[in-house]
């Protein structure tokens, strides 16, 4: 029986405001025209999500929005509770509703694990049968109560966390809805092969598989996301586009004959076709030239399913330097689909916050001077540094699965290795969501220093994470003619001091090179130049900290690094073997490579709480820090970088999996502090945003009270009548033939 607190969310989970009023109100009314459509265009492909999540994902959707635009909060507790509902178990079901918003779905957006509500189906079958939804259409949500309540609590091995199938183990891999239900790992590999070889980006597409009735043989699909649907050009594939379009014979390595792959297009098509309208919208108020060359891009891409477009708009993008509203949109991060390169739909709107930007801005004019500290060779970084935009921001709105604190895109290889990049920190994320009240695993005389320093010490973590982490290195590539991008004769693997023999050939990527391991493996790089760089004394003058705050600075990021990665333990799945969560996954390989340098730099000690039950206990010897612990890193990130530049999967993923490795055989026994972890673990915070709306040709910004009520009432006036719930019962229909 699984430990249901592991799939719950307890009743006091935090929520917090992600507050964006001051920034807001100090916009121009263009620009706050301009910020209210890309976030209502950012909301609603927010809701692709839920298709890209599970697939009753969709239909708990329509349930909570049924129910909650039908009453108010009151008086749905009012007649939950004359029916027998308890007060706990009404606050369990707003946490439930709550997380599922935040989520966009019923899996945790970090940790990939599912969740269920925190009370007796029975009880919350009640509830929703005595709504005024019900109430007022009584087949219908019985109808949709029905479709969708043994999914909403069943976990059964597939269904407790994100994953694919891969024989033999085929039933206990997890559930996706990128890849139809009977796709495995190896339907991944066939389809990705078909993909390089006609340069088509995985990035805004799922997979579906049937079966030919004559031959036995598979019959995929790759559903591209467009509003168009059927023939017609793909802009970037004009030439090509009836060679993308249709259906194709292929025959890929180790398969008995040629399977045939179907290209389709209009996956999410009515979604998509709002999101097209809100940015058409936008584009009257864009403040300049290139802000409308981005847009128009972004509607392209959009409406016809053109990655060239959107990498395209991603160029203007990159072009804008320091806008007052900054925003991103489409289908961006590849994190949760278990092949690694089918991206999840997010957009997010912000503004600049000036202070925090001048110091980010003083840290890209430092870049090249501190590029020159990374460990490996000057061959193996960039040409040229190409100096992106760095600007600190508070969050209007992030439409997705979840909001980071740092992003830095384009993921497009060739446009951030030739011609850039941009990094933003996500402040009012950082500052409502890092603020820690209750610090467990660390010595007394650490939790107040910690405190102090938690939130100063990772604002220059994530600077350095995303400007010269993400921003740093090169890609060894031959392009279409045969031409590398580095000399062959002259620079040496550093490793064996041989010449390269392996390098990046035309259509591969680093998400497809390294697929499954991709994204943990660039945030572990990322991560460990932000651990080394934040030893430089010019690196922390920058952010205003100089003497003894300084080396608290220091010490507090690699103590918080040692933390996460005892924490990262919530995160692995010993049924599976797998991880769950990329940045998780880095930071305990990171406390692999720091307990593996010995010499007492890190102690992870078994002690017994205050409250009588088994606790840990971390110590760092900051002592140790720059002789023992930033050669093993800088040894480590050498690595690393080596192998990514040249491609080398075979070696990178060897080494990557020994640190990766969750196991009890040696010290310090890692499943069983496992077991302490869950026992202590916090819950994650959870953001309510504001909501944007035009009165009178003024755009008004509504704020909501921090609690799960005030993020439930936010969705409702985000999506205030019933038109979406036709939009998203469609998307739900197509689908689930399929799973």
């Amino acid at each position: 029986m699984a430990d249901l607190s592991q799939y719950t969310f307890p009743n006091d989970t935090p929520v917090c405001l992600l507050d964006c009023s001051q920034a807001f109100n100090g916009l121009t009314q263009q620009e706050q025209l301009y910020a209210h459509h890309l976030a209502q265009a950012s909301f609603t492909g927010g809701l692709i999500v839920l298709v890209q999540t599970s697939p009753e994902s969709p239909g708990i959707f329509l349930l909570l929005q049924k129910t909650f635009r039908s009453q108010s909060l009151q008086d749905l507790r009012s007649t939950a509770l004359s029916n027998g509902v308890t007060e706990d178990e009404f606050q369990a079901f707003l946490v439930y509703a709550a997380a599922f918003y935040s989520n966009m779905g019923n899996y945790k957006s970090f940790g990939d694990t599912k969740f269920i509500p925190n009370m007796p189906q029975e009880k919350l079958e009640i509830l929703v049968m005595n709504s005024a939804a019900a109430v007022a259409d009584p087949g219908g949500v019985q109808s949709l109560w029905n479709s969708i309540k043994q999914k909403m609590f069943s976990l059964n091995d597939r269904e407790k966390e994100l994953g694919l199938g891969e024989r033999p183990t085929f039933a206990s891999q997890g559930i996706t809805t990128y890849f139809s239900g009977n796709c495995d790992q190896r339907d991944a590999e066939i389809v990705q092969e078909f993909m390089v070889s006609k340069n088509l980006s995985p990035y805004n597409t799922r997979l579906f598989k049937t079966e030919d009735k004559e031959t036995g043989l598979p019959v995929y699909e790759i559903r591209l996301a467009s509003v168009e649907v059927g023939g017609g050009d793909i802009p970037g594939f004009e030439e090509k586009s009836k060679q993308i379009l249709g259906s194709h014979k292929f025959s890929a390595k180790d398969v008995a004959g040629p399977v045939t792959i179907n290209v389709s297009r209009g996956d999410y098509s009515r979604l998509l076709a709002l999101v097209v309208h809100d940015l058409n919208q936008a584009l009257k108020y864009a403040a300049n030239d290139h802000e409308r060359a981005m847009i128009k891009e972004y509607i392209k891409s959009f409406q016809t399913g053109s990655i060239p477009a959107h990498k395209e708009g991603s160029r203007f993008w990159i072009k804008n330097k320091g806008p007052i509203v900054e925003t991103y949109i489409g289908f961006i991060e590849s994190y949760r689909d278990p092949f690694g390169v089918r991206g999840e739909f997010e957009g997010f709107v912000a503004v600049v916050n000036k202070a925090m930007s001048a110091k980010f801005s003083a840290l890209v004019e430092a870049a090249e001077h501190l590029l020159a500290h990374l460990p490996w060779p000057a061959e193996y970084e960039k040409d040229t540094f190409l100096r992106p935009d760095f600007t600190s921001l508070d969050v209007l709105a992030f439409g997705g699965s979840g909001i980071p604190a740092g992003i830095n895109i384009p993921n497009y290889d060739d446009i951030r290795q030739n011609e850039g990049f941009k990094n933003v920190s996500l402040g009012n994320v950082l500052v409502a969501g890092y603020n820690e009240t209750k610090v467990i695993f660390l010595q007394e005389k650490d939790k107040e220093l910690f405190q102090k320093w938690k939130i100063p010490s990772f604002e220059v973590q994530v600077g350095l994470h995303e400007l010269l982490g993400h921003g740093s290195g090169k890609l060894f590539m031959e392009d279409e003619k045969g031409k590398l991008n580095f000399d062959n004769s002259v620079v040496l693997h550093t490793e064996t001091h041989e010449k390269i023999t392996s390098w990046y050939k035309p259509g591969e990527t680093w998400d497809s090179r390294f697929s499954t391991i991709a994204s943990t493996y660039e945030e572990c790089r990322a991560e460990c130049v932000g651990i080394y760089l934040c030893l430089l004394s010019d690196v922390l003058k920058i952010f205003g900290h100089e003497g003894d705050d300084s080396d608290d600075i220091i010490y507090v990021n690699w103590l918080n690094m040692v933390r996460a990665g005892v924490m990262a333990l919530e995160f692995y799945s010993p049924d599976t073997g797998a991880w769950r969560q990329a940045h998780m996954n880095a930071r305990f390989v990171i406390l692999r490579v720091m307990l593996e340098a010995g010499e007492g730099l890190v102690q992870i000690n078994r002690i017994t709480g205050e409250d009588g039950e088994p606790d840990l206990q971390i110590i760092l010897d900051r002592s140790k820090i720059t002789p023992v612990g930033k050669p093993a890193i800088g040894n480590f990130l050498r690595k690393l970088q080596v192998y990514k530049s040249t491609g080398d999967y075979e070696n990178g993923k060897q080494m990557y999996d020994y640190y990766s490795d969750v196991s009890d055989s040696q010290e310090p026994h890692f499943l069983s502090l496992r077991t302490i972890v869950l026992a202590r673990k916090q819950p994650r915070r959870m953001f309510v945003q504001h909501h944007t709306f035009i009165q009178d040709g003024k755009v008004e910004l509504k704020s909501y009270e921090a609690s799960a009520a005030g993020l439930i009432q936010s969705f409702v006036d985000r999506f205030p009548t019933p038109d979406i719930d036709a939009i998203v019962q469609e998307l739900w229909d197509q689908d689930r033939p399929f799973f």
